[in-house]
């Protein structure tokens, strides 16, 4: 396998296992797979407006303030599942560098069902919309320099103070 397709296989690696990482809020292991100078959106565009809502912005330090304020929250625990599908990895061999466009849902599955229109147990969509990521290498190993969460949904409930 040539060392191009070997990076694309790793990146895809990378975009599955942040998934994992961010349904388990690891949220240490999903900081280490982000560059020092990593960027991070969620936006969704609005055809009222004509314009990206802008959700949650910021650099790797602003994730790493907020995903430590998480545990201090007053959130709603029901579990969310990420279905993460890379559909494209393009590199950028002059630059190192390469982006990379993923399609994901995002389930909830309810605790108690209280203040919900779902019952108890009840697994519903959450969010749709793809990942626009874009990485760079370190020692060979694929980082994450910039996701923008380009949502679908625009109308979020409690739990959307999570990194997506």
């Amino acid at each position: 396998m040539s060392e191009s397709m070997n990076k694309q296989v790793a990146i895809s690696n990378v975009i599955y296992k942040a998934s994992l990482f961010l349904d388990e809020h690891r949220w240490d292991d999903w900081l280490n797979l982000c560059h020092e100078d990593f960027y991070y959106a969620i936006k969704a565009f609005s055809p009222e407006i004509n314009y990206d809502m802008i959700y949650m912005d910021g650099n790797r330090e602003d994730m790493r303030s907020i995903t430590d304020m998480l545990p201090k929250h007053n959130s709603d625990n029901s579990p969310l599942a990420r279905h993460t599908v890379v559909y494209t990895v393009e590199m950028d061999e002059s630059q190192d560098t390469a982006t990379a466009v993923s399609s994901f849902a995002v389930y909830k599955t309810e605790l108690d069902g209280i203040n919900s229109h779902a019952l108890a147990g009840e697994s519903n969509i959450f969010l749709v919309g793809k990942y626009r990521d874009k990485f760079g290498f370190e020692n060979g190993e694929p980082r994450f320099i910039e996701r923008v969460v380009q949502l679908d949904t625009r109308r979020l409930d409690k739990g959307s103070h999570f990194p997506i």
